[in-house]
Parts: structure tokens; sequence; C-alpha cells
């Protein structure tokens, strides 16, 4: 289950990447959320995170996202990612993890 679970967080960064919201939250569950890391929801449910990775698509259609390293203990998925908005533009590192519920992602915390 652990590869499983690692090769469902790479998929959704690459959706991400092609900037597939519906592909994206396939992968979770009805009641999934985005959260900052020990903090605020700031996309609730599939259609919270649906909507607001439209929203932000749209500001930044060149935005992307590349692993640099995937961590799994037990339910948990963690990946370093970089992320660019736009080549030449504004990038930042991020910490996101992902806890699972069965084979679905029920939360995405992230620290940045």
């Amino acid at each position: 289950m652990t590869e499983a679970r690692l090769e469902t967080t790479h998929r959704m960064i690459a959706l991400y990447n092609a900037q597939d919201a519906e592909g994206y939250v396939a992968h979770m569950t009805d009641g999934a959320c985005e959260a900052t890391y020990r903090g605020a929801v700031v996309r609730e449910g599939r259609e919270g995170v649906r909507s607001g990775l439209k929203a932000m698509f749209a500001q930044y259609p060149e935005n992307r996202a590349e692993i640099r390293q995937s961590f799994v203990l037990g339910e948990t998925v963690v990946l370093h990612e970089d992320v660019s908005r736009a080549p030449g533009g504004e990038t930042f590192e991020v910490m996101s993890i992902y806890s699972f519920v069965g084979d679905k992602v029920d939360r995405v915390e992230f620290i940045r």
C-alpha cells in the first residue's frame, strides 16, 4: 500500500502540473481539504480544492511543482517540492504532507 500511496501523490503532482484540477481531486476523498501545516484549512472538500486550483491556475498559467524528495510512513506521504509560478519568476520550496484514508488523500498540509 505504501508504494501505491507514493504513486498517487506523484500522479497528483503530474496532474497539478498539467493544470488538471478534475484529475487532481479525483484522488481525494469527498471531505478532503488542503491546509497550512497544523493550521487553517484553505480549501475545503473536493469542490473547494477544485475551485481553488482552477483559480490559481488562471492566475499562474505556467505554475509547476518539481518533486525533490519523497517520504512514506504509514498513512502519510511527504513531498519536498520546488514550485515556480513562471519561468524566471517567483520560486519557493514546499513540504506537502498527504494524509490518506484508504487509497484516497483526505488532507494535504503545506509547509512553506
